[in-house]
């Protein structure tokens, strides 16, 4: 049967032309593998986080930027005063994260063996819009050494800020537990999310290849597809058989073909 370029053109654009029926077709046939994919990545996103990722902990402070000691005498309340607090926050976010703190943290405080470049790796600073608190973080492998250190940097930002700007208005709320009654537990690696997301991207992934390999196959394999494609009537089918189909086909054949040839006795009375 002579098939012209015309016809094979049709086919494949009609070929990327799939309904919804055709995409739950392609991926009922491929299941076995999309599920393979999410298992195998879910399994190695389990073992990576429980085995293999290394604990992150977290401790924090809060400091406040509030009056100086001189306004706070006077026990008035200037509106401008504390909009000039609240802008100086962004300020002074900034200026704990530079060499003028955590220099200092590392020389004073040499039994952490750290230095201001790995300080800053560490340390994360946050503010709620329009309040005086800022929010000082440090992550580390052990909670009580990232106690430690979010402690002493904000120790060090409260010494020398007098010093920078030539104003006294920052107190710490409150400084992390060194030694808490329950430890708290690790914020990284959260292994529920990690599973989540695994499963999320091994599931895009097996669909993509699924959909893919299905795009790469250009065989016609049924006569829906035949007729569906080229537009042609079958005129005849050969189907693949599998060898245990064979031998009881063969074997049906022989005794069939023995039977034939066997003759019948026949006893005729005198």
């Amino acid at each position: 049967m002579n098939i012209t370029a015309t016809a094979w053109r049709e086919f494949h654009l009609s070929a990327q032309e799939l309904d919804l029926r055709d995409y739950f077709q392609i991926v009922r046939k491929r299941l076995w593998m999309i599920v393979s994919i999410v298992i195998v990545v879910c399994i190695l996103a389990g073992i990576y986080s429980l085995y293999i990722k290394n604990p992150v902990y977290e401790a924090s402070t809060k400091i406040i930027v509030n009056q100086t000691q001189v306004q706070s005498a006077t026990d008035q309340i200037d509106l401008n005063q504390i909009n000039t607090n609240i802008q100086l926050i962004n300020t002074y976010k900034e200026i704990i994260k530079t060499p003028a703190i955590l220099d200092v943290v590392a020389k004073d405080y040499p039994q952490f063996n750290i230095t201001a470049e790995e300080l800053l790796e560490k340390v994360n600073v946050s503010s709620v819009n329009n309040t005086q608190v800022m929010t000082l973080v440090v992550r580390d492998n052990s909670y009580q050494r990232a106690a430690e250190i979010v402690n002493a940097i904000s120790l060090v930002f409260k010494q020398e800020i007098p010093s920078l700007f030539n104003v006294q208005n920052v107190s710490i709320l409150n400084e992390a537990k060194i030694n808490p009654p329950v430890e708290p537990g690790p914020v990284e690696p959260n292994v529920v999310m990690n599973l989540a997301i695994a499963f999320i991207v091994s599931l895009m992934i097996g669909l993509g290849i699924a959909f893919l390999l299905e795009y790469m196959d250009d065989t016609l394999k049924t006569e829906a597809d035949i007729e569906r494609y080229l537009g042609l009537p079958t005129i005849a089918m050969i189907t693949r058989v599998g060898q245990d189909e064979a031998k009881g086909t063969e074997a049906q054949t022989q005794t069939q073909v023995r039977k034939s040839g066997e003759l019948e006795h026949v006893t005729a009375a005198k």
